[in-house]
């Protein structure tokens, strides 16, 4: 990823599906000499709170599995550790959130898996590093990542400028699509609502 051209980069970042959907974002400008982790190394730059989110996710998951291919006998023990698990999300959303700062915050416009379009008070250089923190309260969860600035464009409230994601978990990026997925379902269900009489 780091030696493809900008229009590569632009491609790249087009061929996810990006949902308008307005989330909390962190974004912190690096320094032009900021020396990118290796993607086997990210989680060592990554907070504490973001890396044991993820693993409780993966737990979870992998715990909750065997159980749904039991008979309808384990019905209600699944939705009671269903439930049990839905806690300890909202938990672990609480715990993320006091990773947001003021200082850094932004809202994005636009988000998927390839990368995050957000609304910023001043201009970006194209190839700017920043660390970003993506907030997605639907899921109860968030993530940690890096981003390059792809486009700027000035707008009549600020600034729209893209990031595509150059360090990203695979998990963390897989969380995005689904959440990207998950609100464009909640989106057509309130559009058909709406449009019928």
């Amino acid at each position: 990823m780091d030696s493809l051209t900008l229009e590569q980069k632009q491609a790249q970042f087009n061929e996810f599906f990006l949902i308008g959907h307005a989330l909390k974002v962190n974004v912190r400008t690096l320094a032009s000499d900021f020396v990118l982790p290796e993607p086997e190394q990210l989680e060592e730059h990554m907070p504490y709170a973001f890396r044991i989110a993820s693993e409780m996710s993966a737990i979870e998951t992998q715990a909750l599995r065997p159980l749904r291919n039991l008979s309808s006998h384990a019905s209600d023990l699944v939705n009671y550790l269903t439930h049990q698990s839905r806690k300890i999300d909202l938990m672990m959303s609480y715990i993320l959130h006091q990773q947001d700062d003021p200082n850094y915050r932004t809202e994005s416009i636009r988000f998927g898996g390839g990368g995050v379009v957000i609304n910023h008070d001043s201009e970006l250089a194209v190839g700017t590093i920043a660390e970003l923190k993506l907030f997605v309260t639907e899921e109860a969860a968030a993530v940690f990542c890096y981003g390059e600035v792809i486009a700027c464009q000035q707008e009549p409230n600020g600034y729209h400028i893209a990031f595509i994601f150059t360090r990203i978990r695979e998990q963390d990026q897989e969380l995005l699509v689904r959440a990207s997925l998950h609100l464009q379902t909640q989106q057509l269900k309130k559009r058909n609502q709406s449009n019928q009489p």
